[in-house]
């Protein structure tokens, strides 16, 4: 083996294998290693050990107890908007089933079986959806800006879109919270910022479970719009206690771009059941009326202590969200548990579906990329890049159905398996008083995951408010 360059003057002397470069970090004066590589160096008065909360990094086993006290792993105090699994969805532990096996485990005759119960379910739903591939001049000047890439474009395409849909549903305007789930870096409360430059009174609330880097929240312009980041779990997230939103008791508009499998579950719940009926914590005494005064609409002439008008409007304003990733789905969580179980399906044919949803975005991986190395190749890459793929040849099953399915009719099959999941989703939209809809928001080429969910109150559903 080649023997390692010298390590650069000033710096740690540990050579990282797994990068094949000398440690950055700098050491202390009169030492060749850094705290973490210290156990290197002859010395015998201390010792480094793993850390318990957290072992891939270490510490002097002296000073564990300080280092436990401040180490950024330690638990940390849960914000008043945490409230354990409130949008959880199953909570009979009887109906969640044991581990299933792998689709590549299955005959051929179980996984015909499937597929002629995926047909017979999907028979009579509204699979072909209207393309609703809008834009939005918020967007234009970076949109024509060639120093945008070309993976950029595709991302403001898809962004431009979105805010197109949400015009055309009235959806942007003022005296409004946008909720943004799976935030990341806040891209898309960004441009909806942009759009509203004019607009007074509005809110973002950014929710994002992981701390997120090169966020820009910083980088809107408007000093009067409010930009708060709720780092939780969606699962976890109780809106009605998030401050802002008691205080103001502004409409929320909820959002996101490719929200992954079973966090649109996690956020449609939050929206429609915890924060339109309220959640009180288990030591908490109910508070009907002032949740139900969180229950109304923009309308300003609309009397606040008029209980019947108030409990009968929603507070949720509208739903837009970019569908992806269902193959990340859970039947725990999942929101059309209901829709399933009316067409005859549970939950060992939930998790044979989702895992096979796959089939539409990567297809039989090997066959179709050298069957087209240009357009197909190019889409798999945007889309593996921007949500990576989790299944693997063996869990996809392609072995198995080498010579039975062709390409084209294994991302059919994978199109009905998305499509019977959102239909689910759209059904309990529905029933809970909304009117929702699925339509292909940009082209296939700038993304395979191109269907948008919108959903907003169903005014059939709700009675004009007494004036």
């Amino acid at each position: 083996p080649q023997t390692p360059p010298p390590s650069e003057p000033g710096r740690c002397a540990h050579f990282v294998l797994r990068k094949k470069r000398f440690c950055r970090m700098i050491p202390a004066p009169g030492r060749r290693f850094c705290g973490e590589h210290a156990h290197e160096e002859e010395q015998n008065d201390r010792k480094r050990i793993p850390c318990p909360l957290d072992p891939k990094h270490t510490v002097y086993e002296d000073q564990l107890q300080k280092h436990l006290k401040k180490c950024n792993s330690r638990e940390k105090p849960k914000p008043v908007y945490f409230v354990q699994d409130i949008n959880a969805g199953l909570k009979d532990v009887a109906e969640i089933p044991e581990k299933q096996v792998p689709l590549s485990s299955l005959s051929i005759e179980e996984l015909q079986n499937l597929i002629i119960k995926l047909k017979k379910a999907s028979n009579g739903l509204e699979l072909h959806l209207k393309e609703q591939i809008l834009s939005h001049q918020a967007l234009q000047e970076a949109l024509n800006d060639p120093k945008n890439g070309e993976s950029a474009f595709k991302h403001l395409k898809q962004q431009a879109s979105i805010l197109g849909n949400m015009e055309k549903l009235h959806l942007l305007g003022p005296g409004r919270c946008f909720v943004e789930f799976g935030a990341g870096r806040g891209k898309l409360s960004h441009w909806v910022d942009i759009a509203l430059e004019n607009v007074q009174s509005v809110q973002f609330l950014l929710v994002e479970r992981a701390t997120t880097r090169f966020k820009v929240d910083g980088k809107h312009k408007r000093r009067d719009s409010i930009f708060e980041r709720l780092q939780v779990d969606i699962q976890h997230l109780c809106l009605n206690k998030v401050p802002i939103l008691e205080k103001e008791r502004l409409p929320v508009v909820g959002i996101g771009k490719h929200l992954c499998g079973a966090a649109t579950d996690l956020a449609l719940r939050c929206l429609v059941e915890s924060y339109t009926t309220c959640c009180d914590g288990e030591d908490e005494e109910p508070a009907p009326k002032r949740c139900r005064s969180a229950q109304t609409e923009v309308a300003p002439h609309k009397s606040a202590g008029n209980e019947s008008t108030t409990e009968d409007h929603k507070p949720v304003a509208g739903i837009v969200i970019a569908l992806c990733c269902h193959h990340k789905c859970d039947w725990t969580h999942y929101v059309g548990r209901e829709f399933f179980k009316s067409v005859g399906l549970g939950p060992v044919e939930f998790h044979y579906f989702q895992r096979m949803s796959s089939w539409a975005t990567c297809g039989m991986r090997e066959t179709t990329s050298k069957a087209s190395p240009n357009e197909d190749s190019e889409d798999q890459t945007n889309y593996t890049e921007e949500h990576e793929q989790t299944l693997s040849r063996t869990e996809s099953g392609s072995d198995t159905l080498q010579g039975i399915l062709s390409v084209e009719e294994r991302k059919e099959i994978g199109c009905l398996c998305k499509r019977l999941i959102d239909h689910g989703r759209i059904e309990y939209l529905q029933q809970q008083g909304y009117k929702a809809a699925l339509q292909y928001y940009t082209e296939s080429a700038v993304s395979l995951e191109n269907v948008l969910l919108t959903a907003v109150p169903n005014p059939s559903l709700i009675p004009e408010p007494n004036i």
